[in-house]
């Protein structure tokens, strides 16, 4: 089988890519029936996962922005990658649902930890999941993420970040070494 990814490219994406990775991030969350990928959380979340404006503030984001897997011109996959002082922080990872199962979602999670890493030296990825989304913490742990012990809330009652159709929902932390 041939590597999809060596006819990829990567780059921070720009204002104009926002309206694009808004729908990628949409599918890749919300989707519900044949059209949803593995990562959707609608059993657990109705509504946005994010608005355009959010993806505005994080392309504008001035110690890091929303890095974009493309193919050609087409965006096929984004994540948030944010410096902080003493780690990277990643979020915010969405594939599009059709381009699923290639590994495109690994080969992005690694250009995000090699520009942490040769591009601002840091040593260390974190990141949040809902804790109910084990599936992707089995994702995440297979890549080389440890719990951290550290959990935070779900926003309930912020519609920005989604309806819960659960209760008890909130986020683990992970960390991996670069």
């Amino acid at each position: 089988m041939t590597d999809v990814t060596t006819t990829m490219s990567t780059c921070f994406a720009a204002p104009d890519d926002a309206g694009r990775i808004h729908r990628i991030v949409e599918a890749a969350y919300r989707a519900k029936g044949e059209g949803a990928g593995w990562t959707t959380e609608s059993g657990l979340l109705d509504g946005q996962r994010t608005d355009l404006e959010e993806i505005g503030d994080l392309i504008d984001q001035r110690d890091g922005g929303l890095l974009t897997l493309r193919e050609g011109s087409r965006i096929v996959a984004t994540c948030q990658v944010e410096r902080r002082p003493d780690h990277a922080y990643f979020g915010m990872f969405a594939v599009d649902p059709a381009a699923q199962a290639h590994g495109l979602g690994k080969h992005l999670l690694s250009e995000a930890c090699r520009v942490a890493r040769e591009d601002w030296g840091l040593a260390e990825m974190r990141l949040t999941v809902i804790a109910a989304r084990t599936d992707l913490i089995a994702w995440y742990e297979r890549r080389g993420f440890r719990p951290t012990g550290a959990t935070s809330p779900f926003p309930y009652g912020d519609e920005r970040f989604g309806i819960p159709r659960v209760e008890g929902l909130h986020f683990v932390e992970f960390s991996m070494g670069l």
